[in-house]
């Protein structure tokens, strides 16, 4: 579930049930608590949900021991099919449907998801189980095939169905105008063609195609938001227009029922085809002009989609094949060839080439690769070719998750939009009370003809004041910042944490991977007896079967001498001290003083002193120890990235407080601390340690960010208010973290909260204007300076106002795709 109607929906449908008497639904743990007069089986609740329209999904958790007779807790989720439709002022937050349609909510038309290349296949239109990956002809009846996937999108289809209604609207709106206008000509030259009575019946019927064709969806908005109680934008333009149209109607149809001063000189009653028609066509305007507009916001999720290719080179016994890239399985071999984008993510096998990799991560430099080096989906390969093995492929790819992740984050709702949401909702009833009061005011103490006066502003005042500018000041923001974001190569997870990466004051930093490259290498191997190849041979054996960078670096280095591997029995992997296990029928542990410790480990002076001394030059040192005697240890370095000392000196002139926390001993931090000029650093942190630290400075009402990339780090990364991981790091670590730098760098950071400032101070922007917008429109509207100035604002001014006023609020928006982070 995503949105309270999901929440209120469930507990409707399931209380409508006989014999359950009371149904809480929490929407955050997706959960619903059942209280019934007897037992049911799960089975009569995932009934009940399917019968209903939308697709709900119910399963048990556990029965829950309470004081009533009968509870049960059961998991509720939301199942929206393939979910390609979203509305663009996110009011059900990151709710999707299956077609095409209006937000129940708002009204506005649903966009489409942007979703991956697809394969080109071709089907008969005669015979559509005919699937083929090349055009031809049909086996079956000989017609040619076509392709399977639309020639273009449904946001396009949407945009030139606007723009089809819009000429139409166009051709009938622009008579009436004149004829009405006509009426201000001295001597007006249409009253010698026929009379003003028979040119308001030419009104009429040219004002019929443009209400119930044109903008009659506009009407059905209306109504859908008065049913449901919704109340939106469409429901001021559709009463405003409404009242008028219908006014005009009855004017026409039974003029003697007005009073005179609804009256001209000629006797007929003053209507309004014209501005019924000027303001929906104005609003239809407006409405073209976000479609082209909101096209643009996505730009970035689109761009990044061209990338992927949608055929490769499948390499079979020393032969190429074009092949769709949905038909690549995991260890495929693919020639890439220079140009070609590389089709999925792996690792090249054979060959060697330089690639783009900038629209990843931003950088403009190529990236050269050998053999063993992993290459990624939708980079461009240089002037070499080379053959790759496919490790991940479809959803799995990097590109897939980026694109995936920030069409998630588009879609999210910033804590700042609340403000918005607030006000909005209590807008529309008011605004309507103030239509009501402005006719009235009008009516008894306005010149005349009064009545005329007044059903005209009140019309005015309902027009000027729509919301729309006011719920897309941010999800349009969002979007473009978020897409902003993925061409630099920080992937945001949602919109609340664009908008707390602002907020930040405390940054806390892993040093290996984070700071460092990542990428340790063995100095050099110390063995008190004078047998570093046997010592070797006992660490790498028991560090094959570990994850962590050291212990990679370790098994790498002795692959280097052509050292055995033994088998290791009993092996354990010690969080945040090291391994330990069984070799050659010896036990060994291999790892920092505090893994010593806990094995009772005895340690020589002498080795404690020659580590003491590496450990001062910034080394990562780690015990080896077997039978419980400490035979030597390992040294080594892992060299500090060269963006790290800029990226810090950075963030702690944004005045935010850099504290580096590793598992690395004492003087191996400080060496490192003192590189970067870092004041506060912590060493031998465990991930509690870690886990604890970030709490304690969210008790004393810190913003806390966690940069760190290995699964060590997971748990901190979640508690922190942002947590930020390496792309170069675990997936578990990324899976916890809110943003993901996919280069791995801290100057990552940097960018991620100019980032956040800019959508921030953008956002501000946008609710700024759309507050002074209505603020000063209603009163203006509503005939506020026609005392002092003599004005009044016309309603088709303000229909004009009104649309402008929204396209105003999305190209501010899109300023920030320019912007330089």
């Amino acid at each position: 579930m995503t949105c309270n109607g999901c929440r209120s929906h469930v507990e409707e449908i399931l209380s409508k049930i006989k014999g359950v008497s009371k149904v809480n639904v929490d929407l955050e743990k997706k959960e619903a608590i059942i209280e019934t007069e007897e037992h049911f089986p799960i089975e009569k609740y995932q009934e009940a949900l399917k019968k209903d329209s939308d697709t709900y999904s119910i399963h048990n958790i556990d029965d829950l021991p309470k004081k009533e007779a009968n509870a049960t807790s059961v998991e509720v989720k939301k199942v929206n099919g393939n979910g390609t439709y979203y509305c663009p002022m996110h009011c059900e937050g990151d709710k999707v449907y299956d077609k095409a349609g209006d937000c129940p909510v708002c009204g506005m038309d649903l966009v489409q998801q942007p979703v991956l290349a697809q394969s080109h296949q071709y089907t008969c239109p005669m015979h559509p189980e005919i699937i083929r990956d090349e055009s031809g002809s049909c086996p079956i009846c000989g017609m040619d095939l076509v392709p399977m996937e639309p020639s273009e999108s449904e946001d396009q289809k949407s945009y030139k169905d606007l723009v089809r209604k819009m000429k139409i609207s166009l051709v009938f709106t622009i008579p009436v105008f004149l004829i009405a206008m006509s009426e201000m000509i001295p001597n007006n030259p249409l009253e010698k063609i026929m009379g003003i009575e028979k040119w308001n019946w030419v009104q009429f019927f040219l004002s019929i195609p443009v209400v119930f064709y044109a903008c009659w969806i506009f009407f059905v908005r209306a109504w859908k938001s008065i049913v449901t109680w919704n109340l939106n934008m469409f429901t001021l333009i559709g009463i405003g227009t409404g009242v008028a149209f219908l006014f005009s109607i009855f004017g026409l149809f039974f003029p003697d029922v007005f009073p005179a001063e609804f009256k001209t000189a000629q006797g007929t009653v003053h209507l309004y085809f014209e501005a019924t028609v000027v303001i929906l066509t104005l609003v239809l305007l407006g409405q073209l002009m976000e479609a082209k507009a909101h096209s643009q916001t996505s730009g970035a999720i689109k761009a990044l989609l061209k990338l992927a290719p949608s055929e490769a080179i499948l390499v079979i016994d020393g032969e190429d094949k074009v092949v769709s890239i949905h038909d690549i399985k995991k260890g495929d071999l693919l020639r890439v060839k220079p140009g070609d984008k590389i089709p999925v993510d792996g690792k090249i096998q054979a060959g060697s080439s330089s690639v783009d990799e900038s629209m990843i991560t931003g950088e403009p430099i190529p990236v050269d690769k050998e053999e063993g080096d992993t290459v990624t989906s939708g980079t461009i390969n240089g002037n070499k070719s080379f053959v790759m093995v496919a490790e991940k492929v479809g959803s799995e790819t990097l590109l897939s998750q980026i694109v995936q992740m920030v069409s998630d984050a588009s879609r999210s709702r910033a804590p700042i939009q609340k403000l918005a949401d607030s006000i909005a909702k209590y807008f529309v009833p008011i605004v309507v009370l103030i239509s009501i009061t402005t006719f009235f005011v009008w009516f008894f103490f306005g010149p005349e003809p009064a009545m005329v006066y007044g059903f005209i502003n009140a019309i005015a005042v309902l027009i000027i004041a729509c919301p729309c500018a006011l719920g897309l000041a941010t999800p349009m923001s969002v979007m473009v910042g978020v897409g902003k974001g993925a061409q630099n190569g920080i992937l945001i997870k949602n919109a609340e944490a664009l908008e707390n990466m602002n907020k930040i004051n405390v940054l806390i930093t892993d040093k290996t991977g984070t700071i460092t490259e990542g990428k340790p290498s063995v100095e050099k191997v110390v063995s008190t007896t004078n047998e570093e190849e046997k010592v070797l041979q006992i660490i790498a054996s028991i560090n094959q079967y570990s994850e962590h960078p050291l212990a990679e670096a370790v098994v790498n280095y002795a692959k280097s001498k052509n050292i055995k591997l033994s088998e290791v029995r009993d092996f354990e992997n010690v969080t945040g001290k090291g391994v330990t296990g069984t070799v050659d029928g010896k036990k060994v542990a291999l790892g920092n003083k505090k893994l010593m410790e806990q094995t009772k480990a005895n340690v020589d002076s002498a080795v404690e002193n020659s580590i003491f001394e590496e450990q001062k030059l910034g080394k990562t040192v780690s015990y080896i120890a077997v039978d419980n005697i400490v035979v030597g240890f390992v040294c080594i370095t892992d060299a500090i990235k060269s963006s790290s000392v800029a990226a810090i000196k950075e963030l702690m002139n944004q005045g935010i407080e850099v504290i580096m926390m590793t598992g690395d001993n004492e003087n191996t931090a400080k060496s490192v601390a003192d590189q970067l000029g870092l004041s506060a650093f912590k060493a031998g942190c465990l991930p509690e340690d870690k886990l604890n630290e970030i709490k304690k400075l969210q008790s004393q009402g810190k913003i806390v960010a966690m940069a760190g990339d290995g699964i060590n780090d997971a748990p901190a990364l979640a508690q922190a208010d942002i947590g930020i991981a390496m792309g170069t790091g675990t997936d578990v670590a990324i899976e916890s973290a809110k943003i993901t730098l996919v280069k791995g760098d801290l100057h990552g950071i940097v960018k991620a909260k100019n980032l956040s400032h800019a959508v921030m101070r953008n956002i501000k922007q946008n609710l700024f204007f759309a507050f002074l917008y209505n603020a000063l429109g209603v009163p203006i509207a509503a005939g506020l300076l026609y005392p002092f100035f003599g004005i009044l604002l016309s309603p088709m001014i303000a229909a004009l106002a009104m649309s402008f006023s929204s396209v105003s609020v999305i190209l501010n928006a899109l300023r920030l795709r320019s912007i330089n982070i």
